[in-house]
C-alpha cells in the first residue's frame, strides 16, 4: 500500500481504534504482501466516493478489477495517527467487482478521513494500493451549511475533451468547498451515444474520449454500468468526488429519454430490448452498484429516501419515474393510476416525513421542475406535472394539489424545492394569488444545470400554481444545445446561516461566477 509506512500487528493495536465490524488484517502489517507485484495487486479502477452522509452514518465505494475484499481505514486526521479499520462488501462479478462500506455510529458535526484499498480473493494478503478521500457528518448543534446542486452529467453527445479541461463545473465547485452535493438526477445519459468529433458552429471541433460503451444505448446491466465508469474517467470529477460527499437521485436518463413504467420502445430502432421495465431494472442495478447510496432496509431497490442534516436541515429526495403513470396529454379531471407522479406510497411517506421533521429547512428535492412544462418533441405529450393549462389541477397536477394543500393544512414551514432537467439555471417563486389553485402556502423552486450536457430553454411557465420568474440565467432567445464550452453550465448553492438560521441560495456558472442570489428567512 503506498504512502504509509510498515506497521506490525503490535505498532497497528496500538494506533488503531479496532471497532464493531473491524478487522485485524490491515494490509499496514501485511509486510511481505507489500512487495508483491503488480500483477497480482488488485487495482482500483475508477476512484472512490462517499454519500448519504448525516450525523452518524455514511457510505463510501469503490471498484477494482477482480474478486477482492473492500476495507476502509476511518480517522479524524489527515495522519491516521488512530483509525478504525471497516470490513466492505465483497467485489465479485456480480456487481461488476463494485464495492461498498457502510459506515455507522459516527461522531456528528466531525471530519472523517478515509482511505480505501482491496485485499485479493485469489492470493489473500495481497493488497492494492490505497486512495484517499474525507467527508464531514452533519452537526447534531445549529451549525453552518453549505450544499450545492445540479444535474445533467455527459448529455446530448457532449462527454470528456481533454484539451478543453474535461468535465470543469466539478471544479468550479469543489473550490466552493460544499458540505455536500445533490445530483438532482440524469447522473448518466445512456440513451446517449457519443461520436469522436461534434462539430462546433464555431468551427472548432468537440473531440470526445470515447469508450466502445458510449457509443450505443444502453441495454445491459453491463452497458449501463460503463456509461457511470464513463463519467469516472474524468479527472474533475474523481477529485470532486474524493473531497465531496454526494446524495443522488435519477431521472429518465438514467434508463432512456422521458421514460416510464410499462412503456415500449417500439419505434426506437435503436433498442433491441423493448420492453422498458426491463431496462429499468437493469438501470437501477446498476445504479446501485456503482454509486455510494444505502439502500432502504426493507426495499433495497428503492430511491426515494430522507437525508437527515441536523436541526437546521432535512432533505426528501424523490422519485418522479419509478412509479408515474403513462406520459399523457395530462389533463385528467380526477386522479387515477393514469396520473400518478410519486404515487401512492411515496406521497404519503413524504407528507408523514414532511409533518414529522423538526427541522427549521425542509428541502424536497425533486427530479423534475413544477411549473415549467416538459413535453414529448413537437408533442402534446406532457413529462411532468405541468400541462399547459393554467387554471385547476388537472391530471398529475392533482397530486402536487394534495401535496401542497397537506403542507399548507398541516402549517409545516419553510419547505422549498431543488430540481434540474431542464438544462439552464432559474428561480420560480410559486404563489396562490396568482394561481389558479389556491390553497397552498407560497414557495421557491430553484433550478440549477446542467453540469455537463447541452444547454437549452427556457420553458413555458404553467400558472397552475402560480410560479413568477424571478431569474433566467439565460438568453431569452438563446439556440438550443449549445455545448459545454460556451459557458452555459450551471450549479446552485444553498448556504445556512447556523446563528440566525437564514437561507440564502445562489445561481453560480462552470466558471465559479456568481449570477444571482436571494436571501430567506425562516418562518417562526
Amino acid at each position: 500500500m503506498s504512502n504509509f509506512p510498515k506497521q506490525s500487528r503490535r505498532q497497528f493495536i496500538r494506533s488503531g481504534t479496532i471497532g464493531a465490524g473491524a478487522v485485524l488484517s490491515s494490509p499496514l502489517f501485511q509486510g511481505v504482501s507489500l512487495i508483491a507485484s503488480e500483477r497480482t495487486r488488485p487495482t482500483i479502477t475508477h476512484g472512490l466516493s462517499s454519500g448519504d452522509v448525516t450525523q452518524t452514518q455514511a457510505v463510501v465505494w469503490s471498484r477494482c478489477d477482480r474478486p477482492a475484499q473492500f476495507w476502509v481505514d476511518l480517522s479524524t486526521t489527515r495522519e491516521f495517527a488512530k483509525f478504525q479499520t471497516i470490513k466492505g462488501s465483497l467485489a465479485q462479478p456480480l456487481t461488476d467487482f463494485n464495492a461498498k462500506a457502510f459506515l455507522d455510529q459516527l461522531m456528528p458535526g466531525t471530519d472523517y478521513f478515509y482511505r480505501i484499498y482491496f485485499e485479493s480473493v485469489e492470493t489473500p494478503g495481497t493488497f492494492s494500493h490505497s486512495q484517499f478521500g474525507r467527508f464531514r457528518t452533519a452537526s447534531s448543534t445549529e451549525s453552518n451549511i453549505r450544499f450545492c446542486w445540479s444535474g445533467d452529467t455527459a448529455g446530448q453527445g457532449f462527454g470528456i475533451d481533454p484539451a478543453r479541461g474535461g468535465m470543469t463545473t466539478y471544479a468550479a465547485i469543489l473550490e466552493r468547498k460544499p458540505d455536500f452535493f445533490v445530483h438532482s438526477g440524469d447522473l448518466i445519459y445512456a440513451d446517449n451515444p457519443m461520436s469522436s468529433e461534434v462539430q462546433l458552429e464555431d468551427g472548432t471541433i468537440w473531440k470526445n474520449l470515447l469508450i466502445e460503451a458510449k457509443t450505443k444505448v444502453a441495454e445491459t446491466t453491463d452497458e449501463f454500468r460503463q456509461n457511470f465508469y464513463y463519467n469516472l474517467m474524468d479527472h474533475n470529477v474523481r477529485a470532486f468526488l474524493a473531497e465531496v460527499p454526494v446524495i443522488q437521485q435519477w431521472d429518465d436518463h438514467e434508463v432512456v429519454n422521458n421514460w416510464y413504467p410499462g412503456e415500449h420502445l417500439l419505434d426506437d430502432d435503436r433498442y433491441k430490448v423493448k420492453d422498458v421495465n426491463l431496462l429499468a431494472h437493469r438501470a437501477r442495478t446498476a445504479y446501485f452498484d456503482c454509486n455510494p447510496v444505502r439502500p432502504h432496509v426493507t426495499d433495497p431497490r428503492r430511491i426515494y429516501r430522507k437525508i437527515e442534516r441536523g436541526p437546521l436541515l432535512d432533505l426528501f429526495v424523490i422519485d418522479l419515474r419509478s412509479y408515474r403513470g403513462p406520459n399523457t396529454h395530462n389533463h385528467q379531471p380526477k386522479a387515477g393510476r393514469r396520473t400518478d407522479f410519486l404515487g401512492e406510497n411515496q406521497l404519503r411517506w413524504l407528507k408523514s416525513e414532511l409533518k414529522a421533521s423538526t427541522a427549521t429547512w425542509k428541502i424536497i428535492c425533486s427530479d423534475m421542475p413544477i411549473g415549467l412544462v416538459i413535453s414529448e418533441w413537437q408533442q402534446e405529450i406532457y413529462e411532468n406535472g405541468a400541462n399547459a393549462e393554467d387554471g385547476p389541477p388537472l391530471g398529475r397536477e392533482l397530486e402536487l394539489a394534495s401535496l401542497f394543500e397537506f403542507i399548507a393544512e398541516q402549517e409545516i414551514a419553510n419547505t422549498h424545492f431543488i430540481t434540474a432537467d431542464v438544462h439552464y439555471c432559474a428561480s420560480h417563486y410559486y404563489s396562490p394569488e396568482t394561481a389558479g389553485f389556491k390553497n397552498f402556502k407560497p414557495f421557491w423552486e430553484f433550478v440549477s444545470g446542467p453540469l455537463h450536457a447541452g444547454s437549452f430553454g427556457p420553458n413555458q411557465l404553467d400558472l397552475t400554481f402560480g410560479p413568477e420568474l424571478k431569474f433566467l440565467g439565460i438568453p431569452q432567445d438563446m439556440k438550443p444545445f449549445r455545448p459545454p464550452s460556451d459557458g452555459f453550465q450551471f450549479f446552485g448553492e444553498i448556504e445556512i446561516d447556523g446563528s440566525t438560521q437564514a437561507l440564502t441560495v445562489r445561481h453560480i456558472n462552470s466558471a465559479g461566477k456568481e449570477l444571482w442570489s436571494h436571501h430567506l428567512d425562516p418562518e417562526a
